[in-house]
């Protein structure tokens, strides 16, 4: 199979009804840049499933998996949380279920557990020897419960947070799930028993090679994007305490 193929993945269908069922439920709110971020969203989990991408994270790299989940787990679910408009996003509070899973308390530790869970050696090589059950469970479970995770950081309903609590929210979705992309980088053997099997070494890279620029490059990611999302709350939270002493 040639690395740089383009996969048409049928998991692209669902961002594409997904985007279908967004706009039909928009009509009439305008708020352009909300839709911009949901589109984008979607735009970025078609590209994630259909592109070269793909094909090299379920054959040939270790590095291009960990991409894969890191736009599957993080990138897209908060483009499309940040899409959701307000009264969308109170009516999908009410939900009793939502409001459960949303929970900062079970939101956060549904997220870092999913993200865990996934990269255990057995079944990680199991989802990548199952492309058609367990690895579309695999990226399921990563939107669904970045989205769950995301919710409380940007939305008030259900759980309505202080930006002190969400700055916190965010540096301790940092501290919790930062520790997989370094154990990636610095464990001193290959832990993915499925790539030995994969038909050339792209880029000439050895198996250690390719797992720890895996890990330097989710423990890089992670760190940019929860640092902006912890600087944009924190600095609210600062500018809210300033306009109350002011008062």
């Amino acid at each position: 199979m040639d690395p740089y193929a383009w996969s048409w993945s049928p998991e692209a269908l669902a961002p594409i009804a997904l985007a279908a069922w967004y706009l039909r439920a928009t009509r009439g709110i305008h708020d352009a840049w909300r839709r911009a971020a949901f589109l984008g969203g979607c735009v970025v989990l078609v590209l994630a499933l259909v592109t070269p991408l793909d094909t090299l994270a379920r054959e040939y790299l270790v590095w291009a998996h960990l991409v894969q989940n890191v736009v599957l787990a993080e990138w897209a679910p908060l483009l499309l949380v940040l899409g959701i408009p307000p009264q969308i996003a109170e009516r999908v509070g009410s939900v009793a279920l939502v409001r459960s899973l949303t929970h900062p308390a079970v939101a956060l530790p549904l997220w870092v557990a999913t993200y865990a869970v996934w990269h255990v050696p057995a079944l990680y090589d199991a989802a990548l020897r199952h492309p058609h059950s367990l690895l579309v469970l695999e990226h399921a479970t990563y939107v669904l419960t970045g989205v769950v995770f995301w919710w409380c950081v940007w939305h008030d309903a259900p759980h309505r947070l202080g930006s002190g609590a969400r700055a916190g929210y965010a540096f301790a979705a940092f501290v919790l799930s930062a520790p997989l992309g370094l154990v990636l980088a610095l464990v001193p053997r290959p832990l993915y028993d499925f790539y030995a099997a994969a038909p050339e070494r792209v880029w000439g890279i050895s198996r250690l090679t390719d797992q720890q620029l895996g890990g330097m490059t989710m423990a890089g990611e992670q760190s940019v994007v929860f640092f902006c999302v912890f600087a944009f709350w924190f600095l609210r939270f600062l500018s809210e305490q300033e306009a109350l002493e002011a008062a």
